[in-house]
């Protein structure tokens, strides 16, 4: 992978959990604060390495809010802040990085740096301010700490996918992408999560509802889905006839380790299927997801056609794949 697509997935996925972040306390801009916690759940070394110092998300949400008090007192200020909410960035528009914030991402893939996770945590932990070292401090770490575990070799205890593991893989007919994210939470309610379809709507947003006619949890079950009728926001959404069902198939269930559906559309028979498959593997505070979307390319002069749009198709695929990342992840936060 170049340094500029990295530094770009990187910055889009940091941005959009620091936003989501900011979206709980109610705020439309997402500052510094909100890069740490986003770091926390970075699936990089960098969330690895604040994860390995004890830092959850919990604590540090409480940390950044109790910074926040103790600021406020500091101004002579009785005042209470209000009590944070879930996430609602998804559902509402308006949200922005702070200057120092975009500034700082920014510099995390400038000159001799590699736009990484580790790269925009190492920024953050010498911003000159002392918010971050304060937040820290609270969580009884501090900036050397993160500095050291910064430059030690990583031990990295995700598992990767094998060509034996991931149905994605099997055939050279079939094209796939993948990416990985962290949620907080453990191996096993991350799999019921997963398995079950009634939360199928909730990561995958082609589908907007699933009709109740199968038995869950048993592979080979198939539901009917339908296409969502409006956007998080409300507004509503034009759907083509052919593209207004899908067929949802649970292809795998292997408890606590990997579940995989593929979805079909039944009233556009030459579509082809989507494998959507999750493999998980511990890690420290959490689950480490694998999600990889693969399905069988065209044969013959199709195939040559869509040669041209394999770049095209390459970034939406990713787009879905950050989508689903950041719904699972959302999920438990």
């Amino acid at each position: 992978m170049s340094k500029f697509i990295q530094a770009a997935q990187t910055s889009q996925m940091l941005s959009l959990m620091a936003l989501e972040e900011a979206s709980r306390q109610g705020l439309r801009e997402a500052d510094i604060e909100h890069l740490f916690l986003a770091l926390v759940l970075s699936d990089q070394a960098a969330g690895r390495v604040l994860r390995g110092l004890g830092i959850s998300i919990e604590d540090a949400r409480r940390a950044v809010r109790e910074q926040h008090e103790d600021q406020i007192s500091s101004l002579g200020i009785r005042a209470e802040l209000p009590e944070p909410g879930r996430i609602v960035f998804h559902e509402t528009d308006g949200y922005e990085l702070t200057r120092r914030t975009a500034d700082l991402i920014g510099r995390a893939a400038g000159k001799n740096r590699d736009g990484s996770a580790s790269s925009v945590l190492h920024e953050l932990v010498v911003e000159p301010s002392g918010l971050i070292d304060d937040i820290l401090h609270r969580l009884g770490a501090t900036r050397a700490d993160v500095l050291v575990r910064l430059d030690q070799p990583e031990e990295v205890d995700a598992a990767a996918p094998s060509e034996e593991a991931s149905e994605a893989s099997k055939g050279s007919v079939r094209a796939s992408g993948s990416t990985q994210a962290f949620v907080p939470a453990s191996v096993d309610m991350v799999w019921e999560y997963l398995v079950n379809p009634d939360h199928v709507p909730a990561w995958q947003g082609s589908v907007g509802s699933i009709e109740r006619d199968a038995q869950e949890g048993i592979p080979g079950a198939v539901w009917h889905g339908h296409a969502p009728t409006v956007r998080p926001d409300g507004k509503p959404m034009k759907i083509r006839p052919p593209f207004r069902r899908r067929e949802i198939e649970l292809a795998v269930a292997h408890r606590a380790e990997r579940v995989a559906w593929r979805f079909s559309y039944p009233d556009a028979p030459r579509t082809n299927p989507i494998l959507t498959e999750f493999m998980l593997t511990h890690t420290t505070g959490g689950t480490q997801v694998i999600i990889t979307m693969s399905w069988t390319r065209h044969r013959g002069w199709r195939r040559v056609i869509g040669l041209p749009l394999r770049p095209v198709q390459k970034f939406l695929i990713w787009i879905s794949l950050s989508q689903i990342a950041a719904a699972v992840s959302r999920a438990f936060r």
